[in-house]
């Protein structure tokens, strides 16, 4: 092996049985290598498109729902107009479902209720919204908004729509906007809302 191509860690007195050798990389141009921040900087949509939430919403175009509960559960002060903007659009939309609310201790089977109830009432005819509230950490306040994966059979039903939540350290069981998001869901036509709690007691 020449001496040009051996790693600086070569052994000298151990110069036989080497298998290792160093290999050149390749140089990227001066343009390339320099760090951008633009590529880390998140960009806030400020024109946020709030007719066509609604209008998608009325329709049923759960995309668009899911957007709609996004914006109006999110923190981002450049949010806040926005989201009451389109609450006050969809209002006269509202009020023509049942709101059923199941709560009880941490592993008592509120999932496996639900998807249960909510398979048998997508069977009868019925569109069906679960909004399931995960606990939050109090540590780093991340969520794990696993109960959906608790709901295989009722998460393939074209006929149902589950979002899951944080708690984010709200007291009561749910989320501090979960009133608003069954206000979308009533829009967007679902007509049996079931909201889980977190595990109570």
């Amino acid at each position: 092996m020449s001496e040009d191509k051996k790693p600086e860690w070569v052994d000298p007195n151990n110069q036989e049985g080497f298998a290792s050798s160093l290999k050149p990389g390749v140089e990227l141009a001066a343009s390339q290598n320099k760090p951008s921040k633009s590529k880390f900087v998140k960009k806030h949509t400020v024109n946020i498109p709030v007719l066509e939430l609604k209008e998608g919403i009325i329709k049923g175009d759960r995309a668009k729902l899911a957007k709609g509960i996004t914006l109006v559960e999110s923190n981002a002060s450049h949010h806040l107009d926005h989201a009451q903007e389109l609450l006050y659009a969809i209002l006269p939309h509202t009020g023509n479902s049942i709101r059923i609310g199941i709560s009880g201790v941490p592993g008592a089977g509120k999932s496996t209720f639900i998807e249960t109830f909510g398979t048998y009432l997508c069977d009868r005819g019925h569109t069906v919204a679960v909004l399931a509230v995960d606990p939050s950490s109090s540590i780093n306040g991340g969520s794990i908004l696993g109960d959906k994966t608790r709901m295989e059979e009722l998460a393939r039903n074209p006929h149902a729509f589950i979002r899951p939540s944080p708690s984010e350290g709200t007291l009561g069981g749910v989320h501090r906007k979960t009133r608003e998001t069954m206000l979308l869901c009533e829009a967007a036509g679902l007509d049996v809302i079931l909201i889980e709690t977190v595990g109570v007691g």
